[in-house]
C-alpha cells in the first residue's frame, strides 16, 4: 500500500472531538482502596479504613471504619512495607498523604527509587530526608561521613501540617537497558509535585537509593511505600503507566505568508516562500510581531488509540483584552480538525482516535502584533496516549531569558507587596501580600475587605510585574497556596441561618498603618461600623493570628465573622476544626462560640458573632496549615 492510500484508510477511523479546553482523556488506572486485593501480602501493620485523625501535637489518633484510606499503623510486632501487585516502569502517579506528628516514610519508585514522605512541616531548611526529597544513596567504601551522597532535598519547604492531607505527584522513567540487559541511562524523577508546588525537577540517580527494597535495577517493578519507620495514610492512588515508544514528528516544512489577519485568511492566502524545518518554531524571515505560517510534517503514532493534543501559541496571553486578538492557530491531523486556539486564550486542547503508523499533520498560526507581557514567539505541541507519556515534540533549544525570576524576599521582618492576583479565575486589583519571617504568607483585597489566601514557602514573584512593560501587574505566590471563598470577611445579618452576602453596601478601605516589625494593621469602614484588622505570625509561622477589632454606633445589630467556607468542615477531638476536607485547620480562643452551618447547595460556612460591649468588639482565630 503506498502512503496516499495508507493515509486515506487512517482518516476512516479517525474521530475528532471538538477542541476546548479539557482535562487529558487519558484515563489514569485507580487503586480502589476497598480491600488490601491490589497488593501483594504484607503485615498487620496495613489496614483499609474509611478516615483517620492524627492529632496536630502528636495525641492519640481516631480510626474510622469503612473503605478509601490506606492506613500503616506500627504495632508491636513485623512492619513490613507494602508493595503494588502491579508492576511500572515510567509512570505518573498521583496520590493524598497524610502524616502524623513526626513520623517518617516514604514512596519507592520500582522499589528502589525513593520520594520521602516526612513530618516536615515549617522546615526551614529542608534536606533530603525531608518531605518531598529524592532520599540519597548509601555507599560504605565511600569513608566516614562520606557513605550518603546524590540526596536531593526539595525545592522548597511546602509541607501542611500533620492530620492534614497532602498531594504528591511523580513523573517518573525507568531506567533502560539494551538487549543484552546493560544499562543505557539511569533512572530519572521527571518532575515531582507536592501539594501542587514543584519541589523536584529533572533529577537522575544513578541507583537504588538508601534503605531500597531491591539492590539492583531492572525495566520494571512494584510501587512500594515503607512501613517500618512511622504512620502513613494514603489516599487517592492512580496511575498512568508509559511504554518507552513515544509520539514522534519528522519531515516538517514551513509556509509561510504575509498579511494574514485571521485563520480563515489561510484559505485563500499566497504564499511567500517555504523552508525545511526541524523544531516547531517560525523559522522564517519575520518582523517578531507580525508572522504566519503552516508546518506540516509527518507524525508517527506508536499504537492503535486515542491522542490528546495541546496547543500552546505563547504570544498569545491568557488574559487578551476584548477586540485584541493577536493570533489564532489550527491544527489538522489528515486533514481534520483536532485543535483550535482561538486566540481568547493561547492555550487549547483536542483529542482523536489514532491508528499505528504516520499520519499527515497541519498546524496553521498566524501573530499580527505583540504584547509586551507576552512576549515569547514559541509554539508548544505536547501528544499523549493510553500507554504513550506525554511528550512535548520537536521543541526548539533557547538560551535562558536573561531577565530570571524577579521575587521578593522575606528576611527579618514583614515584606508588603501591592498588586494584582488571581484568585479562582478572577483577577484581583487592590492586593496587597505580606510575607512573613516565619513562612506564612497571605494576601488581601483591600477593595473588598477578604482574606484571598494563605501560602507558605516562599514570599512572591513579581516578573510579571516589572518584565516589559508588566501590563498584567500580577504577583504570583511561590508555595503552596491555600484559596479561601473571596467573601467579605465582616457582615451583620438579621440572625445566624442568614445567607452570607457576596459584597457589602457601604464598606471601604480606608488606610493602612505599618508596625516595627513591617506587619500592616489595615482600617476599613462600613456603614456604621469601624474596623481594624491585624495579622499575626505565632508558633514560629505554624499560624496565622487573625484578629479583628469593630467600633459600631449600634449595638442592637449583630455583626459576624466569616472564618472558614469549604465543601466539608469538622471539629476535631482536639478542638480545632478541619476545613475543606482536612486542608488546614482553624483554631479559636477558648471563650469563643462559633457556628458551623450547612446552606443549601450543600457546602458548609463557619461563622463568629462578635460580641459588642461599649459599642466595641473583638474576634480572634488562627489559620493553622
Amino acid at each position: 500500500m503506498n502512503i496516499k492510500t495508507f493515509l486515506i484508510c487512517c482518516c476512516l477511523f479517525i474521530k475528532t472531538i471538538a477542541s476546548v479546553a479539557q482535562e487529558s482523556p487519558i484515563q489514569f488506572d485507580v487503586l480502589p482502596l476497598q480491600n488490601l486485593s491490589e497488593f501483594q501480602a504484607t503485615s498487620g501493620n496495613w489496614t483499609i479504613v474509611k478516615d483517620v485523625f492524627y492529632d496536630l501535637n502528636g495525641g492519640a489518633s481516631k480510626i474510622t471504619n469503612g473503605t478509601g484510606v490506606l492506613l500503616n499503623t506500627l504495632d508491636k510486632g513485623e512492619n513490613q512495607p507494602i508493595m503494588s501487585s502491579f508492576e511500572h516502569g515510567d509512570i505518573e502517579l498521583e496520590l493524598d498523604f497524610m502524616m502524623p506528628k513526626g513520623s517518617n516514610s516514604g514512596v519507592y519508585l520500582q522499589g528502589r527509587y525513593e520520594v520521602q514522605l516526612f513530618d516536615s512541616w515549617a522546615v526551614k531548611n529542608p534536606k533530603y530526608s525531608d518531605a518531598g526529597a529524592i532520599y540519597q544513596r548509601w555507599d560504605g567504601s565511600r569513608g566516614i561521613g562520606r557513605e550518603g551522597y546524590e540526596g536531593h532535598p526539595p525545592l522548597v519547604n511546602v509541607s501542611r501540617a500533620p492530620g492534614l492531607w497532602q498531594s504528591l505527584r511523580i513523573v517518573f522513567r525507568a531506567p533502560r537497558f539494551d538487549s543484552q540487559g546493560k544499562k543505557v541511562s539511569n533512572a530519572k524523577f521527571i518532575s515531582v509535585h507536592q501539594n501542587g508546588v514543584l519541589v523536584q525537577k529533572n533529577i537522575e540517580v544513578t541507583g537504588p537509593t538508601q534503605a531500597a527494597f531491591f539492590e539492583d535495577e531492572q525495566a520494571i517493578g512494584p510501587l512500594v511505600i515503607q512501613g517500618d519507620h512511622g504512620g502513613v495514610a494514603i489516599r487517592d492512588i492512580k496511575y498512568k503507566t508509559y511504554g518507552a515508544a513515544m509520539v514522534t514528528l519528522k519531515d516538517m516544512k514551513l509556509t509561510y505568508y504575509e498579511s494574514i489577519k485571521t485563520i480563515s485568511d489561510f484559505a485563500k492566502a499566497s504564499p511567500k516562500g517555504e523552508m525545511n524545518i526541524d523544531v516547531l518554531a517560525h523559522l522564517a524571515p519575520a518582523t517578531r510581531n507580525e508572522f504566519s505560517g503552516t508546518i506540516e510534517g509527518i507524525l508517527n503514532i506508536p499504537s492503535d488509540g486515542e491522542y490528546f493534543f495541546n496547543l500552546n501559541l505563547a504570544w498569545v496571553p491568557d488574559d487578551t483584552p476584548p477586540g485584541r486578538i493577536n493570533g489564532a492557530g489550527k491544527l489538522f491531523i489528515d486533514e481534520q480538525e483536532v485543535v483550535y486556539v482561538d486566540g481568547v486564550t493561547g492555550k487549547a486542547n483536542g483529542s482523536t482516535h489514532l491508528t499505528t503508523g504516520d499520519h499527515k499533520i497541519k498546524l496553521n498560526y498566524f501573530k499580527t502584533f505583540g504584547h509586551w507581557y507576552a512576549p515569547s514567539n514559541d509554539i508548544t505541541l505536547t501528544a499523549e496516549g493510553k500507554g504513550v507519556a506525554r511528550t512535548a515534540l520537536n521543541v526548539p533549544l533557547r538560551a535562558d531569558d536573561p531577565v530570571g525570576q524577579i521575587a521578593v524576599k522575606v528576611n527579618d521582618q514583614a515584606m508588603m507587596q501591592r498588586g494584582f492576583i488571581m484568585h479562582r479565575g478572577e483577577k484581583r486589583t487592590h492586593t496587597v501580600a505580606v510575607g512573613q519571617p516565619g513562612g506564612a504568607n497571605y494576601a488581601i483585597d483591600l477593595n473588598r475587605g477578604e482574606l484571598l489566601n494563605v501560602w507558605r514557602g516562599d514570599f512572591v514573584e513579581t516578573t510579571p510585574m516589572w518584565y516589559g512593560r508588566g501590563e498584567t501587574q500580577l504577583m504570583l505566590p511561590l508555595g503552596n497556596v491555600i484559596e479561601f471563598a473571596g467573601k467579605p470577611t465582616l457582615a451583620v445579618l438579621p440572625n445566624k441561618d442568614a445567607a452570607w452576602p457576596q459584597e457589602i453596601d457601604g464598606f471601604a478601605y480606608t488606610e493602612y498603618e505599618v508596625l516595627k516589625n513591617g506587619d500592616p494593621v489595615i482600617l476599613y469602614e462600613m456603614t456604621g461600623v469601624d474596623i481594624r484588622e491585624t495579622f499575626e505570625s505565632g508558633d514560629s509561622g505554624k499560624k496565622l493570628i487573625h484578629s479583628l477589632s469593630v467600633t459600631a454606633e449600634d449595638e442592637g445589630k449583630q455583626l459576624y465573622c466569616l472564618v472558614a467556607h469549604g465543601s466539608k468542615i469538622e471539629k476535631l477531638p482536639n478542638g480545632l476544626y478541619a476545613i475543606d476536607d482536612k486542608s488546614y485547620y482553624v483554631e479559636f480562643e477558648r471563650k469563643a462560640s462559633p457556628i458551623l452551618r450547612t446552606n443549601s447547595d450543600g457546602s458548609q460556612e463557619l461563622i463568629l458573632p462578635v460580641q459588642l460591649k461599649d459599642n466595641m468588639g473583638k474576634v480572634t482565630y488562627s489559620i493553622v496549615w
